[in-house]
Order: structure tokens, then C-alpha cells, then sequence
């Protein structure tokens, strides 16, 4: 792992549901500071598409996406 994918902070969203896994993102990425990384751990399978439409929405980058047996890992890095 590239020290600027290092995650600053880790939110574990595995078997929560809609909107647990959204919630959880947007106020774990408020206590970040900008450039830093959150790694968002879930397996609910609307997640994928939430969180790329949120993080698009609200200008924060994906700067990896990882799918692995129905379990996806987003580190989102806060851009503003």
C-alpha cells in the first residue's frame, strides 16, 4: 500500500444495511483532515453505487475500489 492510500481512518460498515454504510462515511470523513484517507469497509451491494454517488456529489475522491467475494473496500480521499 502507497503511503498516500494509507487510511488516516477505517469505517467498518460489514452486514449494515442502507443508509448505515452512507451515514457512517459522511460523518467519519468530517473528523479527517483534507488530503487524508478513509477506507470504508461493506458488503451491502447498493453501497457500491451510493457511495461513488455521494463522493462525486460532494467532490471527494475514490482513489481505490476493491470488490473481493460480495465485500467492497472505497478509500475516499477528502478533498475539501
Amino acid at each position: 500500500m502507497k503511503d498516500e492510500e494509507r487510511p488516516a481512518a477505517v469505517v467498518d460498515c460489514i452486514g449494515l444495511y442502507c443508509p448505515m454504510p452512507i451515514a457512517m462515511t459522511k460523518e467519519a470523513i468530517e473528523t479527517l483532515d483534507v488530503g487524508e484517507v478513509l477506507l470504508v469497509e461493506a458488503d451491502d451491494p447498493a453501497a457500491e453505487e451510493d457511495i461513488r454517488r455521494w463522493a462525486n456529489r460532494v467532490g471527494h475522491e475514490i482513489v481505490k475500489f476493491e470488490k473481493d467475494d460480495g465485500t467492497m473496500r472505497f478509500s475516499i480521499r477528502k478533498m475539501k
